[in-house]
């Protein structure tokens, strides 16, 4: 295995025990002080011959039939991933007896079960989740990240899997994890993909705000049973929208495919994953990269062709990638005569990214191509297509420069957008509050305040907003650096997905707020109150559900009543980005006896 950068390491074996000693019993604390010596040195040793490979080492529980009382059950997790001078079995092997060796030297009750990377990810591929198990129920004495991942994955895993087994069509580690990229720091990204196919009994919108809101508080409960707050993040899907992303050629989703590992699957997630490596999905290229990559494939080709052919080839071979260029800067592309005033407007007198000889050149193919479409031109000599074909290669290079340059721009203008989402969507966490109104000033000062001090919000992503607010000072300057640009674009988006669902999470609740549960007789009713407009559910049981809706007057009373659907009800409830705090008048309750009957009864705290 070649040699790696080295990475942070954990607390020694005897800190990481100390730690642990609080919640286990008191006969566990004596055995684990009694072998924390023999622990340090066989942590020691190991590091000593193999240093960054090994990701953990955990203490497993005795097993029930083992006799042997004095047995200390180790597991060591190996990295394998870039080995490449022989087999995963026989690496394994290898590792198996060099490893059993240290141990037996240190005490010959030492009992190592040594996994490698591979191994443990070809498990969860085969459905089989026993090492998955075994690690959740370790005591980790020394881990790279790895083992606390699982830990807390496996934990959540179980309590979403508790609640709503039915709905789960599959649950998958992804992210720098599983992609051989993860630090210390990095976060622990779980998908789960939730089947809606056969819900009836609510909107798929309320499906997908209930159940998120539900399974993202299941995964701040599992990070506190495991001490590993603030790292668990959590990805829900609902099966119609996952399928959408997987024709749509989602690049969040299909990286997903390519690197997840499902720590359970329902046989949805391997096929895809299967299906993908056979390179039957594809994603739809980028029409941008469509065009970029024209232009060279067209000049080989002109090369063997006859004069004429090769003259169209040619006509497109720089036609395409100019008008990919217009795309990747934001102007959609204009036809073939006007493309070369658009490119002069746009990169050579606006932007001037583009020298006019070039523009030029394009005006000279368009014109060739025109004559002989015409007639006017019988003939292109060989001197002439060589000309041509050497413009049109002195073109290309310069165009490849123009789509660097366009880059370079379109990312520090993505700086100031990335600024203008994350306050957009501060000011509605505010309003979610119940401030109205901040200046750009004062932004950070009061989310500070009013929703980090207050416990809402980890005090992280207030750093993070400061480091973005510092790139637009540094944009409006014109002093970003492309390291700086990278690094706030990742933060940005890191913000601004958990910001997202930190409204969707509170806009589930205020939606709950909105709705007034009624009985009448042995039914359940049910009026929605979105502004100025009420949607009554007459039998929510009932599969096929009779709704109605009713205009919402001064007075608070509900006006004349029309038929509605569920269409429109999910049109409505989409609709609503803030639910507005719904008051109820007392002429609302002499309409409920008049729609559900005077047996109406009010359900309180359902």
């Amino acid at each position: 295995m070649a040699k790696k950068k080295s990475e942070k390491k954990s607390d020694t074996p005897n800190q990481q025990i100390d730690q642990l000693q609080i919640d286990i019993p008191d006969e566990t604390k004596k055995k684990l002080e009694a072998i924390k010596e023999k622990l340090d040195q066989f942590q020691k040793k190991l590091l000593e011959k193999f240093d960054n490979y090994i990701m953990g080492i955990a203490l497993l529980p005795p097993e029930k039939d083992d006799k042997n009382k004095e047995k200390i059950n180790t597991l060591v997790l190996i990295d394998d991933s870039d080995s490449q001078k022989m087999s995963k079995e026989e690496l394994k092997e290898k590792l198996t007896t060099i490893i059993a060796k240290m141990a037996e030297d240190i005490d010959k009750n030492l009992n190592v079960e040594t996994i490698i990377l591979t191994e443990l990810w070809q498990s969860c591929y085969d459905a089989k989740y026993d090492l998955l198990q075994m690690i959740a129920m370790s005591a980790p004495v020394f881990d790279k990240g790895m083992l606390a991942a699982i830990k807390i994955a496996e934990i959540h895993k179980t309590m979403v899997l508790k609640k709503f087994e039915k709905y789960i069509v599959s649950y998958v580690l992804a992210g720098s994890l599983v992609q051989g990229r993860a630090t210390p720091e990095s976060d622990i990204d779980v998908f789960i993909v939730i089947d809606d196919t056969d819900v009836k009994k609510m909107t798929r919108a309320e499906l997908k705000d209930k159940l998120r809101a539900i399974i993202i508080g299941m995964g701040i409960d599992a990070g506190k049973m495991t001490g590993i707050e603030n790292k668990l993040n959590v990805q829900v899907y609902i099966l119609t929208d996952f399928w959408e992303n997987i024709k749509e050629a989602n690049p969040i989703i299909f990286t997903f495919l390519r690197d997840g590992v499902p720590f359970y699957d329902r046989g949805i997630f391997m096929p895809w994953k299967q299906l993908l490596h056979m390179g039957r999905v594809k994603p739809s290229p980028e029409a941008i990269e469509m065009f970029k990559s024209t232009g060279e494939q067209m000049i080989e080709r002109v090369k063997l062709k006859i004069k004429d052919i090769g003259m169209e080839d040619l006509f497109y071979a720089i036609l395409t990638p100019s008008q990919a260029a217009l795309m990747m800067y934001g102007v959609p592309p204009p036809t073939p005569k006007e493309t070369p005033d658009v490119l002069t407007e746009v990169f050579v007198e606006k932007d001037k990214l583009l020298e006019k000889e070039y523009v030029d050149i394009l005006k000279r193919n368009i014109k060739v191509r025109k004559d002989m479409e015409h007639g006017t031109k019988k003939e292109l000599s060989g001197k002439e297509l060589d000309v041509l074909l050497s413009d049109a290669e002195k073109y290309l290079k310069r165009l490849n420069k123009l789509f660097e340059q366009i880059e370079t721009l379109k990312e520090e203008e993505s700086v100031l957008h990335t600024y203008e989402s994350v306050v957009t969507i501060i000011r509605d966490i505010l309003r979610l509050e119940g401030i109205e109104r901040v200046k750009d000033t004062d932004i950070i000062t009061v989310f500070g305040s009013e929703v980090i001090n207050k416990g809402l919000i980890p005090e992280k992503f207030l750093r993070v907003l400061k480091t973005i607010s510092k790139a637009k000072k540094d944009y409006d300057a014109k002093k970003l650096t492309k390291t700086e640009i990278h690094k706030v674009m990742k933060e940005g988006r890191e913000l601004i997905k958990f910001l997202v669902e930190y409204i969707q999470r509170k806009r589930g609740r205020e939606l709950e707020r909105t709705k007034i549960r009624v009985k009448h007789g042995k039914k359940y009713g049910e009026v929605i109150l979105l502004g100025k407009e009420a949607y009554i559910i007459h039998d929510i049981d009932n599969d096929d559900k009779d709704i109605s809706k009713a205009e919402i007057t001064e007075k608070g009373s509900l006006g004349s009543i029309s038929k509605s659907n569920l269409e429109e009800l999910e049109k409505a409830l989409a609709a609503i980005e803030i639910p507005e705090k719904a008051f109820i008048k007392e002429p609302i309750f002499e309409d409920l006896k008049n729609i559900f009957g005077k047996d109406v009864e009010i359900l309180i705290n359902y």
